[in-house]
């Protein structure tokens, strides 16, 4: 089965609206008749790749789907990206045309021909390195749709046996770029359940509250910074939305709890996954009412999913499926080695303790920045935090702090964290700056800011 099927054979009638906007509507009839439009302007080979250019909206998802339908590999291009990252993803994937707001072309060179049942590509996040592609299947990325959706079709087909109405599923809101994985999952999803698909080309909070009023959204997805520009903005209310997943990069239990305490009852629904694999633990919305206790792990493994903690602290996932290439990273066992540094706790539930490679060793003491981070946030002139380990000559390394807000004396911020941090867990120095720099997916790239301390100690 093709991924093109999801919106080709979509149970709305004709009529219906399928892909909205904040300012238009295509119905699904519509966007049945724009893909057999596209379909042969996209001379192709079989498993050549299309990159497509185009911004969050109706025509983005049509031409995603045409190129399925024609037999390639659709490879996403952030509009935004400066030229030269443009170049990057040319150069990484060797598709045949490109795909803007101007038209299609063809692209200078060799095209590349991908293996079949390759349905396109996305990218790691960057954090540690350039980004890398990484390519999705049809088979695995149905089966990983499915392995999600297998409880909330359980729930609907046993209210269904007891005599309810089954629901009509809600739109799905895409709030993030379909040039990321978690926008490319977040409206496959949506297709997949028979849903409608409401997309944002930009997060901005006022646009965002009224779509959820409009379309009477109860669930969707959100990063962690899209939350804290909610949370600092003058919206005031969400409803009717209900339960939020978070995506794409980690949500601190702080953030969590200023977000719930200004919206009131709503369910934050933290996830854990990575571009290699999707989602591969999560909560449900049954144990967000049973737990309200855990806000702050990621949640519980879905099902088909085994997970265990090795003996130095890694979280290691032996996944239904996954992408292509991947297969080189399991252990005679199975498992992939995340990176991640997690707990289990009695329950089942996971608990992120950080990134592996983030980890300061301190003169032998361990520190994780998360914690760090968690403390400075409570400072009332910290609204951005991030804790990166620097070479020290006596210690190995020290943590120094980068933080976004309003500037007060080193002294003031030192003196903080020793009332609630172990002397060793104390940044060595703290640098305010404007913005932390991010990867597309919103992770703060440490690097970056341990290339910019060093140049600064030089100077």
């Amino acid at each position: 089965m093709s991924l093109a099927e999801l919106l080709l054979d979509h149970p709305f009638a004709d009529g219906e609206g399928l892909l909205h906007t904040v300012d238009e509507s295509m119905t699904a009839g519509e966007a049945r008749a724009r893909v057999a439009a596209l379909v042969p302007q996209l001379a192709i080979e079989p498993g050549q790749a299309v990159a497509v250019m185009l911004p969050n909206g109706p025509e983005l998802v049509c031409t995603m789907v045409a190129i399925w339908e024609a037999g390639g590999v659709y490879v996403p291009v952030n509009p935004r990206l400066p030229a030269f990252e443009v170049d990057h993803v040319v150069a990484d994937t060797g598709p045949a045309l490109m795909v803007t707001a101007g038209g299609i072309a063809p692209v200078a060179g060799e095209p590349r021909t991908y293996p079949d049942d390759v349905a396109f590509v996305v990218w790691t996040s960057g954090t540690t390195g350039r980004p890398k592609p990484i390519l999705h299947t049809h088979t695995a990325y149905l089966e990983l749709l499915d392995r999600v959706l297998g409880p909330l079709r359980a729930a609907g087909a046993k209210a269904e046996a007891e005599g309810t109405e089954r629901k009509v599923p809600t739109p799905n809101l895409i709030p993030v770029s379909m040039a990321l994985n978690a926008g490319i999952y977040n409206a496959l999803f949506g297709l997949r359940a028979g849903a409608a698909l409401v997309i944002m080309d930009r997060f901005e909070p006022e646009a965002f509250a009224e779509l959820v009023r409009r379309f009477q959204i109860r669930s969707t997805v959100l990063p962690p910074a899209a939350m804290a520009m909610l949370t600092d903005s003058d919206v005031t209310d969400l409803g009717p939305l209900r339960y939020i997943r978070s995506i794409t990069a980690p949500l601190s239990p702080l953030q969590a709890q200023r977000f719930v305490a200004k919206f009131g009852d709503v369910f934050i629904l933290n996830g854990y996954g990575q571009a290699e694999m999707g989602e591969v633990i999560g909560w449900t919305a049954a144990d967000a009412k049973a737990h309200p206790e855990k806000v702050g792990a990621v949640g519980r493994p879905h099902p088909g999913v085994e997970i265990r903690v090795s003996d130095d602290g890694h979280l290691l996932v032996r996944p239904p499926n996954a992408a292509v290439g991947i297969d080189e990273r399991r252990d005679d066992d199975g498992f992939i080695d995340t990176g991640d540094l997690a707990r289990i706790d009695d329950d089942g539930f996971v608990w992120i303790e950080g990134r592996a490679g983030d980890l300061i060793n301190r003169g032998g003491n361990k520190v994780y920045p998360e914690a760090v981070e968690e403390v400075l946030r409570l400072h009332p002139s910290v609204t951005e935090a991030s804790v990166v380990g620097v070479p020290d000559d006596r210690l190995g390394e020290v943590p120094v702090a980068f933080v976004v807000g309003t500037p007060v004396d080193v002294e003031v911020l030192t003196a903080h964290c020793r009332e609630h941090l172990v002397a060793y867990k104390v940044p060595a120095d703290v640098v305010w700056v404007d913005e932390l720099p991010r990867s597309e997916v919103g992770k703060v790239l440490r690097r970056e800011l341990v290339a910019s301390y060093a140049r600064t100690s030089e100077g």
